[in-house]
């Protein structure tokens, strides 16, 4: 359930947002590599008092904040959960080995002319929080090992509506990273340790540097950083003893320890064995501290937390194992190569530098197009403006700068003359017969129903399954073993229906108020007749939720009745009857 934010349809939305919230160019001049990174020093208030976000942003920045836009419909997913919490990682590399993240031969890497550049991190950045996004949080691999991530920090903290740039990080570096990081805006910090023996540390890691993550933590609360928490992976038999250690962290210092349980990844060779849940945790605490309680959480915790009275800190579990907080979950994740993730544990991905790269590629067309009816030649245009728009280099291109620009518009040759590399085929071309969802240059697009009026739309389609005579005379005598045929295909025909926008890539969704599936039995054809109806109120049609229930409810037929024979065809899917668009009623004439 967790993963239905990451539809067809979502990268839909997240395209419509690209071209709607940002313009590729003049972004890029304003924050990206053609400006000196914002540099503003930091105070925080004193550690005795925890601060919420909104205390820890600059006044002029506070000003902004009522300013930004609602919070956008492509971050809000089909439970109803507002995504405003963006991790991006902005490197796969570290310079630890721990055993429950990675083999000590490491991992195979993205190629560098793979990963986002800061460009990029930044101008999806952007976007998101245009869009809603309140919190980013920098993760890697470890990101302290990337160059440039503290002028990163800086650009991201002068994003308006951007209350909070927060980094997760194993802490080797931050005893001379973390001053100018904090100088740039970041006020929040994780620090992975997991042993508070150096020993431990270095088994763990498969390195030594244990002082160093110590002096780092320490260091972050000298400087006053309004949330610092230090993650700590629990494995029973190796850091366990070390609970009631790390509890006692937290009796003068105001800091998160957080414990995690153990979970499984590819090559990390996770057992029950070493598997502590929350519950045995908090047990062992409690026999240390007996009066440690559970307090009230925020919105959107992953962790579940609890304090000794009077300690100056807090104790927290994250439960992924033994009980999972999916239900509240708000976070999105974009991957180091510029995927959007939703969830840790899924394999569903949204390459969005790839939508990035359309819509500057698209924004430059437009520019082109402009500044030539303006008098520019285009070869002097595309000499000026292209060699700056931040694009990806493709795989099979090599180092040959005319190889790396080729855009739908030129081809460039030299600095001698250029010619289109696409021409509009004559089946774009702008007149009655048109196709809607594409542009004039062939390049597919999602139509705009933004400014339709919302009428009661009709549709009805039909569509036949010819099963042959054996497979016939089972569904009759319901004599399969999966079972009743036309039933099983008529409720997964009305559930093809419903999720028609997220299988058909361009069709908009649509609040349906009815649909209605038909199955009957043909014996003269030994066949099966699909009916399928389909209303709704609303500013597009419904024919695609028809269609797309008389064709899954075939495709089920045909799945139910495989074993008996392959020689099934499914034929004659079509649309009858129409009405409440634009163009009025349609209604199939036979003969």
């Amino acid at each position: 359930a967790h993963l239905a934010i990451c539809t067809t349809l979502q990268r839909q939305r997240i395209e419509m947002a690209l071209r709607a919230t940002y313009n590729p160019i003049a972004r890029l001049s304003r924050l990206g590599r053609h400006t000196a990174p914002v540099r503003r020093v930091r105070s925080f208030p004193s550690a005795a008092a925890v601060p919420v976000a909104s205390d820890v942003v600059d006044a002029p920045k506070v000003a902004t904040l009522g300013d930004t836009l609602p919070f956008s419909h492509f971050l809000t997913d089909t439970f109803g959960r507002q995504h405003d919490y963006l991790r991006i990682s902005i490197s796969e590399r570290c310079n630890l080995r721990c055993r429950y993240c990675m083999p000590e031969e490491g991992v195979p890497l993205t190629p560098d002319d793979e990963v986002m550049s800061m460009d990029e991190v930044l101008q999806l950045a952007s976007v998101f929080v245009a869009q809603g996004v309140k919190k980013i949080r920098l993760t890697g691999g470890e990101p302290l090992v990337r160059a440039g991530v503290v002028d990163l920090v800086a650009n991201l903290k002068a994003l308006p509506g951007l209350e909070t740039v927060a980094m997760t990080t194993n802490g080797l570096m931050l005893p001379r990273l973390l001053p100018p990081l904090v100088d740039a805006g970041l006020s929040h910090l994780n620090v992975s340790l997991d042993s508070l023996h150096d020993f431990k540390f270095e088994i763990i890691t498969r390195r030594k540097g244990h002082s160093r993550v110590r002096k780092g933590i320490d260091l972050a609360l000298e400087l006053g950083m309004p949330s610092v928490k230090v993650n700590c992976v629990v494995m029973k038999g190796f850091n366990d003893d070390e609970l009631c250690d790390f509890v006692e962290l937290t009796r003068h210092n105001n800091i998160d320890v957080r414990f995690i349980e153990y979970m499984p990844f590819g090559g990390n060779k996770w057992s029950e064995g070493r598997f502590m849940s929350y519950a045995e945790m908090v047990s062992t605490i409690r026999e240390r501290f007996p009066d440690i309680a559970e307090i009230q959480d925020g919105d959107n915790e992953t962790s579940k937390p609890w304090q000794v009275p009077g300690f100056a800190g807090r104790v927290g579990f994250i439960t992924s194992m033994s009980n999972h907080f999916c239900g509240s979950c708000n976070r999105l994740r974009l991957t180091a190569d510029g995927n959007l993730k939703v969830c840790l544990f899924g394999n569903s991905e949204v390459n969005l530098v790839e939508l990035l790269s359309s819509v500057s590629q698209e924004g430059t067309a437009r520019r082109h197009d402009e500044s030539v009816q303006n008098g520019e030649s285009s070869d002097d245009f595309n000499w000026r403006v292209i060699p700056r728009v931040s694009r990806r280099r493709d795989k099979s291109t090599s180092g040959d700068i005319n190889t790396a620009m080729s855009w739908p518009f030129v081809q460039s040759s030299g600095r001698g003359p250029h010619r289109p590399l696409h021409s509009v085929p004559a089946r774009f071309a702008s007149g009655s017969a048109a196709l809607t969802h594409v542009d004039v240059s062939g390049k597919v697009t999602m139509v705009d129903v933004g400014e339709k009026p919302a009428t009661t739309r009709r549709a009805t389609a039909s569509g036949k399954v010819l099963l042959g005579q054996a497979a016939y005379e089972l569904v009759v005598q319901n004599g399969l073993k999966k079972g009743d045929v036309l039933t099983v295909a008529q409720i997964a025909g009305i559930m093809g229906a419903k999720q028609c926008s997220a299988l058909v890539p361009l069709c908009h969704p649509v609040p349906l108020t009815k649909v209605d599936v038909q199955l009957s039995l043909s014996d003269t054809d030994h066949a099966v007749i699909i009916v399928a109806e389909a209303i709704a109120v609303g500013q597009t049609g419904v024919e695609m939720e028809a269609l797309t229930a008389v064709s899954v409810a075939a495709l089920t037929c045909y799945d139910m009745c495989k074993a008996v024979t392959h020689e099934i065809e499914i034929t004659d899917v079509r649309l009858d009857f129409k009405t409440g668009g634009q163009r009025g009623e349609f209604r199939r004439i036979e003969g």
